[in-house]
């Protein structure tokens, strides 16, 4: 089951040794915190002197914040516990303490003008009563209040109200002008970022398309790069082709004229080895290198060796392996040794 919370006049009440002269100081407390040029302390003594006879048994403190929080609440509360824990003549009582305090120095302010009436309105207090009671301790009539919504109020009390109100209006003007000023300063810095900002996104923007164009025109200048070499190579190809089909050709008719020239050595040799004696080995093995037989002539050497070391020359055989090349320095070592042997014994 919750616990019941109670406001702070409620706790005071409960502490009180008296409700009724605890709810007659709250309302007599706040009567006095609507004095004009009343200090605080000159509020609390004169609350004090009015309720020396109480028996609250409580400080007068908390009575004072309560009045100056203007808690309707509380005074209502105060109200109904005065008026029904007492007769007409205790409610009486308390209007005239409430008059007494409020005109204490012979002017009533205009809060209290309407205090008075809300409070003998609470205690049941008969308006003509209220004016009766006033006008016996004044020597007054207790006149209707002004209305402060009117200028004429204003003209009578607060004389510099106008001006003042006019200066205020100027302030405000002025600050709500500063205010624009600096909310269009502030749009003005904004689309001042916005513009930088968009600028900054097409310098970037501008910068990658250059990067771009730059990358797309590395990359057709190696493709017509490759292109150039692709064709440089096929026109190489085809070159190294052709001076191979010439070789082949040159080889072909050399090799036609050597096979003539063979049947022609060979028939001759054939007719000198019928004439003549056989040679000793070493010139015979010397002759078979070179094709020749025995009986050969000088000269018949001679060409020989020609179109043996144009055959099995080493250059010949570059594009070979290394193997292919050393065997064909070696025949060509044999040629050149047989050639020169014979040289010397003919």
């Amino acid at each position: 089951m919750p616990i019941a919370r109670f406001s702070p006049f409620e706790l005071l009440l409960l502490k009180s040794r008296s409700q009724v002269d605890t709810a007659t100081l709250l309302l007599l407390a706040w009567v006095l915190v609507h004095r004009q040029h009343v200090s605080e302390g000159q509020r609390r003594r004169r609350l004090a002197q009015v309720t020396a006879q109480f028996r609250h048994g409580h400080e007068l403190g908390p009575v004072m914040s309560i009045a100056h929080s203007q808690d309707l609440q509380a005074i209502q509360l105060a109200a109904e516990v005065v008026r029904k824990e007492c007769g007409t003549e205790r409610c009486l009582s308390v209007i005239h303490q409430a008059i007494t305090v409020a005109t204490d120095d012979g002017e009533l302010s205009l809060a209290n003008h309407y205090i008075l009436r809300f409070l003998a309105d609470l205690l049941s207090v008969a308006p003509m009563t209220l004016n009766t009671l006033f006008k016996e301790l004044t020597g007054t009539s207790l006149t209707t209040p002004e209305d402060p919504s009117r200028d004429a109020y204003w003209k009578t009390h607060d004389p510099d109200y106008h001006a003042r109100k006019a200066r205020e209006a100027e302030a405000a003007e002025r600050q709500h002008q500063q205010a624009n000023a600096q909310a269009e300063q502030q749009q003005r810095k904004k689309e001042q970022r916005h513009q930088q900002k968009q600028q900054k996104q097409q310098e970037k923007q501008q910068r990658q398309e250059q990067a771009r164009q730059a990358r797309e025109h590395e990359r057709q200048r190696q493709r017509e790069q490759t292109r150039q070499q692709e064709q440089n190579r096929q026109q190489q190809q085809r070159e190294q082709a052709e001076r191979e089909q010439q070789r082949r050709s040159r080889d072909h008719s050399s090799q036609q004229r050597s096979r003539q020239q063979d049947s022609y050595h060979q028939e001759q040799r054939n007719r000198q080895q019928r004439a003549s004696p056989p040679p000793p080995d070493r010139t015979t093995r010397a002759l078979s290198v070179l094709g020749l037989t025995p009986g050969a002539t000088r000269i018949e050497v001679r060409h020989a060796y020609r179109r043996m070391a144009q055959l099995h020359h080493p250059d010949r055989f570059y594009s070979e392996s290394e193997h292919q090349v050393a065997l064909a320095s070696a025949r060509f070592q044999r040629i050149k040794n047989a050639y020169d042997y014979l040289m010397q014994t003919y």
